[in-house]
């Protein structure tokens, strides 16, 4: 079994991924931790009342402007800049785009993409010609759905 200074480690760790602490607040959290644990191993039973109680989140008010900047856009879970955050935020931390809206109530006509990025990839398009061959596809394939839905007549005899 792991001893208390590793297991005051793992849990500060795993407290300190979810929540931003200062140096004071670490130490004083590991502290906290570490003779919660040593009381239990003692067998003595802990005081409930050195047990914080789990803070309230509030609804963060975001700051459109910084968030979503023309070169970038922070993802609000690491704070971390990108210029698209729908990949980001599968792989780093598994959640779909409708749920990073739900949980910063971001609308969805907000784009999760750089402007400066978008705007690129727009003109890109446009120079290969992408919008016309798009509009091609869509009519052939409105034209293939209208002949399909028509049935031949069966022939008499």
């Amino acid at each position: 079994m792991s001893n208390l200074t590793e297991l005051t480690a793992q849990i500060i760790t795993a407290r300190a991924a979810k929540k931003e602490m200062s140096t004071e607040e670490f130490q004083k959290e590991m502290q906290m931790v570490y003779s919660f644990l040593k009381d239990i191993e003692a067998g003595n039973n802990p005081e409930t009342a050195s047990v914080q109680e789990p803070e309230e989140v509030k609804p963060q008010k975001i700051n459109f402007k910084k968030i979503f900047k023309d070169d970038e856009v922070i993802c609000l879970l690491c704070n971390k800049g990108f210029k698209a955050l729908k990949r980001h935020l599968t792989q780093a931390h598994h959640i779909t785009d409708k749920e990073y809206r739900a949980q910063f109530n971001i609308p969805k006509t907000q784009p999760l993409i750089a402007k400066n990025y978008s705007d690129e990839r727009k003109k890109a398009a446009l120079d290969r010609g992408q919008g016309e061959l798009m509009a091609r596809a869509r009519a052939a394939k409105k034209a293939a759905s209208a002949g399909a839905s028509v049935k031949p007549a069966k022939a008499a005899k």
